[in-house]
């Protein structure tokens, strides 16, 4: 997509933004939006990644969760290469516009992480205790669901999809 004209409109005020019908999400200084993606049965939350304009354009008309990659600054189709692509059930925007919850089933193994995890928080920080140097995190999901090594054999860089 071209940038000819924006694909979201501007408000006028935070009460047309935070109470109106009108979807205008505010993109950061970078032109990206938090998207976190949680599982539409379970409700885990199986993934935090950003969407710029024609990302979350593409989500919305397709069904098909589509992000903005940081590290290759390119759009990315979750599971385009790995089969665990995410469909789109139910897509919510926060209160002020700045942050979208997408509420996905995972195709495949069910696993949104590049790691084989069904989420990518697959590990838990001890919270209450001092933090010491080499705080140690306990995995909340034991084996992963799919065998990344097997996976992404063709040689693709497995760390963003």
């Amino acid at each position: 997509m071209t940038d000819i004209a924006p694909l979201f409109p501007a408000l006028p005020d935070h009460d047309a933004l935070e109470m109106g019908r009108v979807l205008a999400p505010r993109f950061d200084a970078d032109g990206l939006i938090t998207a976190v993606a949680v599982d539409v049965v379970s409700r885990d939350v199986v993934m935090l990644a950003h969407m710029n304009a024609e990302a979350l354009a593409r989500t919305i008309e397709t069904g098909v969760a589509t992000y903005w990659s940081r590290s290759r600054r390119s759009l990315w189709v979750k599971g385009e290469t790995s089969g665990n692509r995410q469909i789109v059930r139910r897509l919510r925007v926060d209160c002020d516009q700045d942050a979208v919850l997408l509420e996905v089933e995972v195709e495949g193994h069910g696993a949104s992480c590049h790691r084989g995890f069904h989420s990518c928080f697959y590990r838990s920080v001890p919270v209450g205790a001092p933090l010491a140097p080499e705080t140690r995190l306990d995995f909340v999901e034991s084996d992963p669901v799919f065998d990344p090594a097997a996976v992404y054999a063709c040689g693709h860089d497995h760390t963003k999809d």
